[in-house]
């Protein structure tokens, strides 16, 4: 199943539905103003919250945490030791490691568990501007956790390149 979801408009109070291949809403992505945090809430159709996901408050590298029932269940950030290109790592509460690499920039990369892909992100799907597709390969596969990283890779990589274009001499 592959969904659509907006990019780089993320930010405080910044709301935005997910659709399914068929054009239908899947899930909201209600964006929190008035946080000291940046948060974002995941729901179904129905306004239930499938997931919260909130930037790190302290950390050495920007670090994203999808949360579930006040659980953490995912936490993404830039993976070590990767010389020549930019990878991040989604761990999971169990331990458990996706590598997200590719094109982060281009929207161009997979989520893999142990070599295998389990979601490939890609703008080339659709022509409609801003916006790229997440397409869940496993029936096995938790869409709601997929989405919720390629969100969390789509404000880190725009954080990041914020911060690079802000340290450029000029």
């Amino acid at each position: 199943m592959r969904y659509l979801v907006r990019e780089r408009v993320f930010g405080a109070g910044d709301d935005f539905w997910v659709e399914d291949e068929n054009g239908e809403r899947a899930f909201l992505i209600d964006g929190k103003a008035l946080r000291l945090r940046e948060t974002f809430e995941l729901k179904d159709r129905e306004g239930n919250i499938l997931a919260v996901i909130r930037k790190k408050a302290v950390s050495l590298r920007d670090t994203m945490r999808v949360e579930r029932d006040g659980e953490v269940m995912v936490t993404v950030r830039e993976k070590r030791f990767t010389p020549m290109r930019t990878v991040y790592r989604a761990e999971l509460a169990t331990g458990e490691e996706l590598e997200i690499r590719g094109d982060l920039i281009g929207k161009e990369y997979d989520i893999e568990y142990q070599g295998e892909r389990l979601a490939r992100i890609s703008r080339k799907w659709f022509r409609v501007q801003d916006t790229y597709a997440v397409q869940v390969e496993r029936d096995d596969s938790d869409p709601v956790v997929l989405i919720a990283v390629a969100v969390c890779v789509d404000r880190l990589v725009e954080r990041a390149e914020e911060g690079d274009r802000g340290h450029q001499p000029g």
